[in-house]
């Protein structure tokens, strides 16, 4: 029997937990600090990956990807070393996908070329808005000038470039969205990842929500509307969806991000990273510290991990369901009984497809273009008891 990593691919995910600033949208693992010690952090990550590869011997590496925070302030020579010791422990895949998350400020563009000779091979620069007064709303520090230079030179030294919009943003109209994502496609894209905007908890805009504050948010029909918008103006500009928030040229989607989707295996290391991991005697949820005070001389001592807890089987089923049913190809049915002895009760599907929610087509379970937006209902009538 394949294992997990030989389906959905085996990965390695390098978070970056410093930026600039905080976006008061954002509730990733980030932080603001007056100093890095580069070399500091470097021992800390490699050290990491030495102690994962002595777990995962023989395994080929199909993506890098560094995510934060704000990778694109990370020294180029640290980023490469990462790459070079991930290289000296696994095989890399011929076609091995080095993502790295930029922000398009110029601080951080003119590292680009830097990037590019340490061994990245793509990168997702998050511009996040096409307009400057929404671009401050956002708490960026880049404006639209900036983001189309960055852009442009991105294109001009990586074959593969993604960036990143927030829609249904405050006092965004149909309209308007329309006009931003036809420009953001006129820029000629390979990918995009289009995120509707949600406000979390513990978050700047979760607070002034909470107080009434955050005025302007679209009603719920207009961000529906936004949504369907978007996929129906990517598909015809031949950038169909991939999965709900990404789209891609065929033969562009982001590989790191379906290994996730298809419950490959990944080795998460720095603060706050998750990862999974199959063994000989099960497959194992990862989690590191938040703090990056913490993490640091956690992992630089060998204990990166603060938790390691075996996935029961129900649970993997789950992830198998809720992540693969995001996805445009969803999960093989087949996968399900062989590696989790687990079928999924017909009678549930057949409901489902009457309303066009999910549909079966060669053992492929696929939630529908009019699924996708209400997974959660899908899943909780699919999840075994």
């Amino acid at each position: 029997m394949l294992e997990n990593w030989q389906i959905g691919g085996f990965g390695l995910y390098v978070h970056w937990p410093f930026c600039q600033s905080k976006c008061p949208y954002c509730d990733f693992n980030s932080h603001v600090v007056a100093s890095i010690d580069h070399d500091a952090w470097l021992n800390a990550y490699v050290a990491e990956i030495d102690r994962y590869a002595a777990e995962t011997p023989d395994r080929i590496l199909s993506s890098i990807y560094f995510g934060g925070g704000t990778p694109s302030l990370m020294a180029p020579a640290t980023v490469g070393a990462i790459i070079k010791r991930a290289a000296r422990h696994w095989t890399f895949a011929n076609d091995i996908e080095i993502t790295l998350e930029a922000n398009p400020g110029s601080i951080e563009a003119r590292n680009f070329a830097g990037y590019k000779a340490a061994g990245v091979n793509r990168i997702s620069i998050g511009i996040q808005a096409l307009n400057d007064t929404d671009l401050k709303r956002l708490g960026r520090l880049h404006s639209v000038d900036e983001a189309q230079r960055a852009l442009s030179l991105a294109k001009a030294l990586f074959d593969r470039v993604s960036f990143d919009l927030i829609y249904a943003r405050q006092d965004q109209t149909l309209d308007a969205w329309r006009t931003e994502l036809e420009t953001a496609l006129d820029y000629g894209p390979d990918h995009l990842s289009l995120y509707q905007l949600t406000i979390e908890p513990g978050t700047a805009f979760g607070a002034r929500f909470d107080a009434g504050k955050l005025r302007g948010l679209p009603e719920e029909d207009l961000a529906t509307d936004m949504y369907f918008m978007t996929q129906s103006t990517c598909e015809t500009a031949g950038l169909p969806a991939y999965e709900v928030s990404n789209h891609a040229k065929p033969g562009q989607e982001s590989q790191h991000n379906l290994i996730y989707w298809r419950s490959g295996d990944w080795v998460g290391i720095g603060p706050g990273a998750h990862g999974r991991l199959t063994l000989n005697d099960g497959r194992y949820a990862t989690e590191t510290a938040l703090a990056p005070t913490i993490w640091l001389p956690a992992a630089a001592s060998g204990r990166g991990e603060s938790q390691r807890a075996a996935l029961p089987r129900d649970e993997q089923v789950t992830e198998l369901l809720l992540m693969g049913l995001r996805t445009v190809e969803g999960i093989d049915l087949r996968r399900l009984e062989s590696q989790h002895g687990t079928t999924i009760n017909f009678n549930k599907i057949n409901e489902l497809s009457s309303i066009d929610l999910v549909e079966v087509a060669d053992h492929m379970l696929k939630a529908t273009d009019k699924g996708r937006p209400v997974l959660n209902g899908i899943l909780r009538e699919l999840v075994p008891d």
